[in-house]
């Protein structure tokens, strides 16, 4: 702009035209200056286009924060007591892989947490099997190898010859279910002092925990779990004269009779009742030492010759006759089929003359165990 005005302001104080030289100089500022006005205008319109979108932004976004509702999670008493008032007839506690930064769960998890650890407190096969969680029942297939390939010298030239590997037949998991009734009065759901979170759970944990661990335990595979001793193999049967019980040779015996893998695998005890774990207390072995070795702290297991020890009140005590009181093998390979979660329902009909609430508690479950080798059992002799 200045340099085109200095040449229009020399031609006029000299009262004579622009030459061609000047005229072209001034053309070509003026054609310049349109350039950058045109610029100018088309930043400034894309300035107000944006300024125009952030502001209709802003009013969408504080229009959503002002009618989008707020859920706030329910406690576990809370789902409880809304069962209770008949707001809703159903919940499921189900197992779930949660953090504490999650947010948004539709159901809380403690209270499954808390009844599955008073399940596995009242009997351990919950806590050292393979549990499996669907979230449907139908017919749960387990495939397992009976003989691996075998290797063998080819020599140069030949053909290599097959060999594959053979499976057993499947090991079918089902899902039996394992429920009870409980009634609470009316005016105990309505103390709020009171936890019915720790009642519930306490009874719901102690009432399945006893009943599925029984199951998975003994249970003969008819209508019903097969329990870890029936599907186990036979390792060892008691010598006679001994009441049922078993020498530090047999306990050893036992031990080695499982498959060697199985034994090099984490997990691997010794399982027993509790009769059966007293004679193992103060059984010595040829040396005089005793087998038995107590732990220093809650979190390690009891050790006998030199394996976690696992006390389970369901196996049979120490007899005669086949009493089989003693398991020995890699307890993981034990195989716990659970179908989604804990499952209360309620009924304010049931007991309404009582003035009694009724809760019904579901829990389907099944067990076995793909290969026999893994578990081998002791039985007492025969007298």
């Amino acid at each position: 702009y200045e340099s085109a005005k200095d040449v229009l302001d020399r031609a006029a104080s000299e009262s004579r035209s622009l030459d061609a030289t000047e005229r072209e100089s001034v053309d070509r500022a003026f054609a310049h200056m349109d350039e950058l006005k045109a610029r100018i205008d088309d930043m400034r319109a894309l300035s107000e286009r944006e300024a125009e979108i952030a502001e209709a932004t802003e009013a969408h976004v504080e229009a959503r924060t002002v009618t989008e509702p707020v859920v706030e999670a329910k406690s576990d008493d809370d789902l409880i007591r809304s069962l209770y008032r008949g707001e809703v007839r159903t919940v499921n506690f189900e197992q779930r892989d949660v953090t504490k930064g999650s947010t948004g769960a539709p159901v809380a998890t403690s209270f499954y947490d808390q009844v599955l650890y008073l399940a596995r407190e009242v009997g351990p096969m919950l806590r050292v099997s393979t549990v499996l969680n669907t979230s449907s029942g139908e017919t749960l297939q387990i495939p397992s190898l009976s003989a691996y390939s075998t290797g063998t010298i080819t020599t140069e030239g030949n053909t290599i010859g097959e060999s594959d590997p053979t499976m057993n037949s499947f090991v079918e998991l089902s899902a039996y279910k394992y429920s009870f009734l409980t009634q609470v009065s009316t005016e105990l759901l309505e103390d709020s002092a009171v936890s019915i979170t720790d009642l519930i759970a306490t009874n719901v944990g102690n009432a399945l925990g006893y009943a599925v661990n029984s199951a998975l335990t003994t249970g003969d595979g008819s209508s019903k779990p097969k329990g870890v001793v029936a599907a186990a193999g036979s390792g060892v049967t008691g010598g006679t004269g001994q009441g049922g019980s078993f020498t530090y040779d047999e306990l050893i015996e036992l031990i080695y009779s499982t498959d060697a893998a199985a034994r090099a695998l984490p997990g691997f005890a010794v399982m027993a009742s509790t009769s059966a774990i007293v004679d193992m207390r103060t059984l010595q072995d040829g040396a005089g030492n005793y087998v038995f070795s107590p732990s220093l702290d809650q979190a390690t297991a009891d050790r006998v010759v030199g394996y976690p020890l696992i006390e389970n009140p369901a196996m049979a005590a120490v007899a005669t006759g086949g009493a089989k009181s003693v398991v020995a093998g890699h307890m993981p390979s034990y195989m716990v089929r659970q179908v989604g979660g804990i499952r209360l329902d309620r009924s304010d009909d049931y007991a309404f003359a009582d003035g009694l609430v009724t809760f019904r508690a579901t829990f389907r479950v099944d067990g076995d165990l793909p290969i026999a080798s893994h578990i081998k059992y002791f039985a007492g002799g025969a007298s």
